[in-house]
């Protein structure tokens, strides 16, 4: 019996009514892998925020209180220095909000707000994959014989790397150098998601980084 790529051959008997009530739908049908495949990690956010014990005047009185940023990296960060701006402008909308004034930074006083990125592969891309895919099945019956080929086509592209954005400021008094107010917070994203660009990244995780500023659990040390 001779077969043919994506048809189903079958002898005469095969076409008589009852056949365990037919077969059909052979054609490739669509499947969408990302039904399947979503990460209840991507685009939540993990945050945890300190005051330090008697640092809330300091904090609450800053109305155009002066302020300077420095951008710290790890070392082993995946950060760029384009990536690191954008973070930093992110944290710096934040502070203005709380009141602080970022355009004239005190050289000799004031506080100063230390800021670090890094970033951690949580998984790896997904392989390039063929987007058809399908099973074969036979029968053999009193009636003749038969086989059937079904097709699922998958146009999705792989799954970008899992990527965790960790954001990390700590804001000190300059002059004695203690730390006032900590906070962390990271987020799981796809790497190349056209939702999550560094913009959105860091505008999420610097929001929770200074939510209800500066209200906080005491820093335990």
């Amino acid at each position: 019996m001779a077969l043919l790529p994506l048809a189903a051959a079958a002898s005469p008997a095969l076409a008589q009514p009852g056949w365990g009530g037919g077969w059909g739908g052979f054609g490739p049908s669509r499947f969408d892998s990302r039904m399947v495949q979503r990460d209840d990690r991507e685009g939540r956010v993990d945050a945890e925020r300190f005051m330090a014990d008697g640092a809330g005047p300091a904090l609450t009185s800053t109305a155009q209180a002066p302020i300077a940023v420095a951008v710290q990296t790890l070392a082993g960060s995946t950060t760029s220095g384009r990536e690191q701006a954008t973070f930093e402008a992110a944290v710096i909308d934040q502070l203005a909000k709380a009141g602080y004034d970022t355009t004239r930074p005190d050289a000799t006083g004031g506080q100063i707000v230390e800021i670090t990125v890094t970033r951690d592969q949580l998984e790896p891309a997904e392989e390039k994959r063929s987007p058809i895919s399908g099973t074969a099945t036979m029968g053999v019956s009193n009636r003749g014989s038969m086989m059937g080929l079904s097709l699922a086509y998958d146009g999705t592209k792989p799954l970008g790397a899992l990527i965790s954005t960790n954001m990390e400021i700590r804001i000190r008094d300059r002059l004695s150098g203690k730390a006032l107010y900590e906070a962390r917070a990271r987020i799981a994203t796809r790497e190349g998601s056209s939702k999550w660009n560094d913009t959105a990244i860091s505008t999420r995780l610097a929001a929770a980084l200074f939510e209800r500023f500066p209200s906080s659990s005491p820093i335990s040390r």
